[in-house]
């Protein structure tokens, strides 16, 4: 007994690889996707019914023979049809798995043909209804044991003499049911984990076009600065923003509040990815509405704050600085809210706007922002820019730093603003040396011609 015990489970071995591979094929194809399909299910619960009798072939062809009976993993195809499939898909793989063990002959095939279709319409029933909880090994596990108990019991109750039957039973049953039930246990397992990762890799994928296309209305927020935009020949402006993931909390605006005075901005939301990207966009519509509405520069600022502390259930804050420009008498009014400090490049020599800073916005309502005034020349250059530009690292850990950026800027009072960002940027990635960006990066830099 125990020769031929060892024998069944060595045999039992290679055939439950198999329903690792068949498993992990229905659990990564299309098969549980589309039979969610009201309209197409019975198609596919066709296919689950073929595919499953297909198995229940092969467990009928690398079954053990004893006492005329054939003792295999057939019931395992149509319990994965039924799981699958549904009760059609079920019935089909019993019937297919079961004709063919009535075509094979012995004591056992009429008992055997009953058992394994009533099994897979069955399991078919279950599953349709308690999906999630077969989905579940422990479940599976008393399922699977529970079906072939079921189907022991038939063998009992149609196989004659019952002498035969009962022997038969007495000597396969614990191996029969622990290496079935194991199996479609097993089956269970890797389906429902290949059918979740596929799941995760369309809902990735699904998740990344939708951030390609946020990047690209993030983008079309910002001003569009070209030859006709500002459109003045008094003054020179360029900008770029980089994120460092798809979206970003980094904006940069520049706006005319009238024809004669020009406003610009830049903001540097706390966090990053989507929620700072929808932040951000408040912000910058808020900032601009506010600065465009109201002639003072303090209380502007103010008002901003008050809107976006009113809307910040988020918890969020953003630095801004924001200046508006008069073109006739070069006069720039401005107000740092946290903000990193502009560099000033007059007469060649680059250096920090020396104001004192501001709270950031979105902290605290009711904050007073001090206004602050310079007088700007014909020539000079002013460079607005977030944390991410003096923050970018090395892989040791190394900052650009400002005294770097200072150092990249000085002496450069003759070049264009185009020049002078491409020349930001250019510095701050050579000093990175391909280190992976951990912060936006954005710069806005307008020129007095």
């Amino acid at each position: 007994m125990l020769e031929g015990t060892n024998i069944f489970f060595s045999k039992m071995v290679g055939t439950l690889a198999v329903i690792l591979v068949v498993a992990a094929f229905i659990g990564g194809s299309e098969l549980l996707i589309k039979f969610t399909d009201e309209k197409r299910a019975w198609k596919y619960s066709i296919i689950a019914g073929v595919l499953g009798g297909v198995f229940g072939v092969y467990g009928n062809i690398s079954g053990v023979s004893f006492n005329g009976a054939v003792i295999s993993v057939r019931d395992i195809g149509p319990m994965l049809a039924g799981f699958t499939g549904g009760p059609i898909g079920g019935l089909i793989a019993g019937l297919v798995a079961g004709l063919h063990r009535l075509f094979m002959g012995g004591i056992t095939a009429q008992a055997c043909v009953v058992a394994t279709c009533s099994i897979g319409l069955i399991c078919g029933f279950i599953s349709q209804k308690y999906r999630k909880i077969v989905e579940k090994p422990g479940w599976a596990l008393v399922i699977g044991s529970v079906m072939e108990a079921f189907h022991l019991s038939i063998v009992l109750a149609m196989v004659k003499p019952f002498e035969t039957a009962l022997d038969i039973v007495r000597h396969i049953a614990i191996p029969f049911i622990l290496v079935n039930a194991i199996g479609f246990t097993m089956m269970i397992t890797i389906i429902t984990y290949t059918e979740r990762q596929r799941k995760l890799t369309l809902e990735r994928s699904r998740l990344q076009s939708e951030l390609e296309v946020a990047n690209v209305i993030q983008h079309s927020l910002l001003p569009v600065i070209n030859e006709s935009y500002p459109g003045r020949e008094e003054i020179d402006v360029s900008a770029f923003m980089e994120a460092a993931k798809e979206v970003g909390g980094d904006f940069y605006d520049t706006f005319f509040v009238d024809k004669n005075h020009i406003a610009f901005v830049i903001g540097d939301v706390s966090g990053k990815g989507v929620p700072a990207a929808l932040f951000m966009a408040s912000s910058k519509i808020i900032l601009q509405n506010c600065i465009r509405d109201i002639p003072d520069l303090s209380e502007a600022i103010g008002t901003a704050n008050h809107v976006l502390c009113e809307r910040n259930e988020a918890d969020m804050f953003v630095t801004v600085w924001a200046g508006v420009l008069d073109l006739t008498t070069l006069e720039l009014e401005y107000i740092s809210a946290g903000h990193n400090p502009p560099v000033h490049i007059s007469n060649g020599k680059a250096e920090f706007f020396k104001t004192k800073n501001g709270f950031v916005l979105a902290g605290m309502d009711g904050v007073k922002y001090k206004k602050y005034t310079v007088q700007l020349n014909r020539g000079d250059t002013v460079i607005l820019y977030t944390d991410g530009i003096v923050e970018a690292e090395t892989e040791k850990h190394e900052l650009f730093g400002d005294d770097r950026l200072i150092a990249c800027l000085d002496g450069k009072g003759g070049s264009s603003a185009a020049s002078i960002t491409e020349l930001v940027k250019n510095s701050v990635n050579a000093f990175v040396d391909g280190n992976s960006q951990f912060d936006d990066m954005t710069l806005l830099c307008f020129k007095i011609n």
